[in-house]
């Protein structure tokens, strides 16, 4: 295993872990040839024993990624300086970017429309010389867009398209198996899970609405407590309108149509974004192009509920008989920040469990490649959904499981009862963290805000009323202190 010191291809030498998924492990490195400091990703897929078909795909994919990257010269797109092809696996080399994501961000807070506007098109502009290049990145998520400090001239936030590790040449399949199931759930195209000829660019465009609603919304609009669920829901489910996107709405109503041939090209799209990122709102005229529909489901495609569960059930089951090198390769390779270093960054595409007692199974895989085993004294997370808790604290899954148990013993000296559950069975919940809290059972937000004042624990910091569901449409569903004027939705209601 590698360590701070090690030199790699006798150049290039590990100074300081960044961050580690189940892609592997990100380093900052000193070039010893150039003497500048770069970012080095150890391409090394976490508990999982490769047969040596797999070893091989995987050094294919790897090499797929580099020469993706390296066709690629743009500022929206991360850059890589060479490839590492020796030893038990390969690394990749590329410029070394601060490790802040946009998946970060956005654990802070919702963005302006207009600012969503603005990354749009940055990320656009990475998309279009990529597509142009005959390269679909098919992973278009808030954990693989880095950010740079700030923008040229002062306008905030610029964004780099990273992790092109899945990326599909076009015209080139040999190294996807059929049935394989590549992408994040919540923010896979429609066509990409029917697996139908029209895959293309559009289907790229699709992810970046999907990560353009949840920028300005602040939720997940497809996500559900489970895979199965989610694929679901992105095939038939209707995208909940915005509310809060203002003059953005329109845009990502053009976006998020199911039918590819209807949603905006890259040009016009980006005419869009210009109009929104300007403080106008674009409106569909005769002369804008294809006529936009209103976001959800195409009235002239209508399925039955049962028919699309038992297609999408399919294509789980094909890829779990042969996807185990592919779900490695998704989950948050390629960021500088994938489940390490710092709060709040995780894998955005790894899946959500099927329920909350998956995650506590004694010796099932941990976040960072530890082995998730609960203390003595920690009871399973809630079975059932639909219900008040007080959240008392979160930490990061990337911390691991030693420090969600320090954390969880803090919290036990003033709240006994307290236990955790992990944010991710719950779709209500912003994913990738533990999360520590008292499960009541409490009738509403404000009767687990008065829980927590009576040990002391009256601020937004130290509590918050959480509703536990399937529903990312509950996310709003937050009460917080003061108890006498709670702020946040605290009914369901």
């Amino acid at each position: 295993m590698s360590g701070t010191g090690d030199v790699v291809d006798g150049r290039f030498e590990l100074l300081e872990r960044l961050g580690s998924g189940g892609m592997g492990t990100v380093w900052r490195a000193r070039d010893t040839v150039l003497h500048r400091e770069v970012a080095i990703k150890e391409v090394r897929p976490a508990g999982h024993e490769l047969t040596d078909e797999q070893s091989r795909v995987l050094r294919e994919r790897v090499l797929r990624e580099a020469r993706a990257l390296a066709r690629l010269n743009h500022p929206h797109v991360v850059t890589i300086h060479h490839i590492v092809d020796t030893g038990p696996h390969p690394w990749l080399v590329m410029e070394l970017l601060p490790g802040r994501t946009l998946q970060d961000l956005l654990e802070q807070g919702t963005l302006a429309p207009h600012d969503a506007a603005r990354i749009g098109r940055e990320l656009l502009s990475a998309l279009r010389v990529a597509h142009a290049a005959g390269i679909l990145h098919r992973d278009v998520k808030p954990a693989n867009i880095l950010l740079r400090d700030e923008a040229p001239g002062g306008s905030g936030v610029s964004v780099v398209l990273t992790d092109f590790g899945i990326a599909s040449l076009l015209g080139s399949d040999q190294l996807t198996a059929t049935g394989d199931l590549i992408g994040s759930p919540e923010y896979i195209a429609p066509e990409r899970i029917r697996g139908t000829a029209d895959e293309g660019p559009a289907a790229d465009l699709w992810s970046l609405g999907l990560v353009l609603y949840v920028a300005v919304e602040g939720v997940s609009p497809l996500r559900r407590a489970s895979t199965l669920a989610t694929l679901a829901a992105v095939l038939d489910d209707p995208v909940p309108p915005p509310v809060r996107s203002g003059p953005l709405a329109p845009v990502l109503s053009a976006l998020l149509v199911r039918d590819p041939a209807l949603r905006p090209d890259s040009e016009r799209l980006d005419a869009m974004l210009a109009a929104v990122a300007n403080g106008i709102t674009w409106q569909p005229t005769e002369t804008s192009g294809r006529p936009a529909r209103t976001v959800g489901p195409p009235p002239a495609e209508p399925r039955r509920r049962t028919h699309l569960i038992a297609a999408v059930a399919a294509v789980v089951l094909a890829s779990v008989a042969g996807a185990a090198l592919v779900l490695a390769l998704r989950d948050g390779g390629g960021t500088y920040k994938e489940e390490g270093k710092g709060g709040g960054s995780t894998s955005a595409g790894a899946s959500p469990k099927a329920s909350p007692a998956a995650t506590k199974s004694s010796g099932s895989p941990g976040p960072s490649g530890d082995t998730t085993e609960p203390s003595a004294s920690s009871p399973d997370a809630p079975s059932a959904s639909d219900s008040w808790i007080a959240q008392l604290f979160s930490e990061p899954v990337g911390s691991g499981t030693a420090a969600r148990d320090r954390r969880l013993a803090a919290v036990r000296k003033d709240v006994p009862e307290a236990e955790y559950l992990r944010s991710d069975d719950y779709a209500s919940l912003r994913p990738g963290f533990w999360v520590i809290y008292a499960p009541g059972p409490f009738a509403d937000g404000r009767a687990a805000l008065r829980f927590c004042a009576e040990r002391g624990r009256t601020s937004g910091n130290e509590c918050t009323g959480r509703y536990l569901s399937p529903s990312g449409g509950d996310y709003g569903l937050q009460c917080k202190p003061p108890v006498s004027a709670p702020t946040g939705r605290c009914t369901r209601t």
